[in-house]
């Protein structure tokens, strides 16, 4: 009998274990003004590269994807004892139906009659897509590109990853006029652009409970944007 209770013991604990892991990290930890984004710490061991430049069709800039060398390591048992092989991906970035895909630091924009080079932003960033409205670019004389992105450390871990909150942001296709357009502590939800009208719309969710999660007691907001207008004026409405 006693080393039946020794194990369903031994299993309790387990289970108990298992129940600890399985909870879920807060996606936002708040500080005490609740506006503070957190700290990036910049891994000095990365090393920066950038895939050969892409020209969206019927614009006059290049872009440069810019991203962290991939090293991978594979375990493997030699002959002799044991080691390890290094894998490196030169590769950052795909490109398809005018929209460049990764997880990247940056994007460097530049003119095809000029030498120079500039950033898209100077702060911290994880850039997950840059898309090119070419039709809005075709109806409405605007180049823009649209980005979901990664811009605060809202979990506060020291990095910038999948972990933190999407946001969404656009440009003029020479990088400028760089804006967010969904607000802080704001999850991106999704994005999509009505072409008859010129309208970016999107959905974000806001932790109004504050327990740093994004679930089903929180609130999302619907906005669009106007991009027939020079002034990229975010408005809220209600379908609900």
């Amino acid at each position: 009998m006693k080393k039946l209770h020794i194990a369903l013991l031994g299993f309790s604990v387990l289970l108990l274990v298992g129940c600890k892991e399985e909870v879920e990290k807060p996606k936002v930890i708040y500080d005490a003004t609740n506006k503070d984004k957190g700290i990036v710490k910049m891994d000095s061991t990365q090393i920066s590269i950038s895939d050969l430049p892409i020209q969206m069709e019927g614009t006059d800039y290049l872009i440069h994807p810019v991203g962290d060398l991939r090293v991978y390591e594979r375990g493997t048992k030699a002959r002799y004892g044991s080691s390890s092989v290094i894998d490196l991906s030169f590769t950052i970035s795909n490109y398809g139906e005018n929209e460049i895909t990764g997880y990247l630091q940056n994007l460097k924009f530049q003119k095809t009659d000029s030498d120079s080079i500039r950033a898209l932003t100077d702060k911290p960033a994880l850039i997950q897509t840059a898309t090119y409205l070419k039709s809005v670019a075709q109806r409405a004389n605007k180049q823009v590109m649209v980005y979901t992105m990664f811009d605060m450390d809202s979990n506060r871990d020291g990095k910038l990853d999948a972990s933190d909150i999407k946001a969404l942001y656009l440009s003029e296709i020479s990088g400028k006029r760089f804006t967010k357009i969904s607000k802080n502590f704001q999850e991106l939800i999704d994005w999509s652009l009505i072409e008859s009208k010129n309208r970016l719309y999107f959905r974000t969710v806001e932790d109004t409970n504050k327990n740093g999660q994004f679930d089903k007691n929180d609130v999302v907001h619907y906005n669009y944007i106007d991009l027939s207008n020079k002034d990229w004026e975010v408005i809220s409405y209600e379908p609900i």
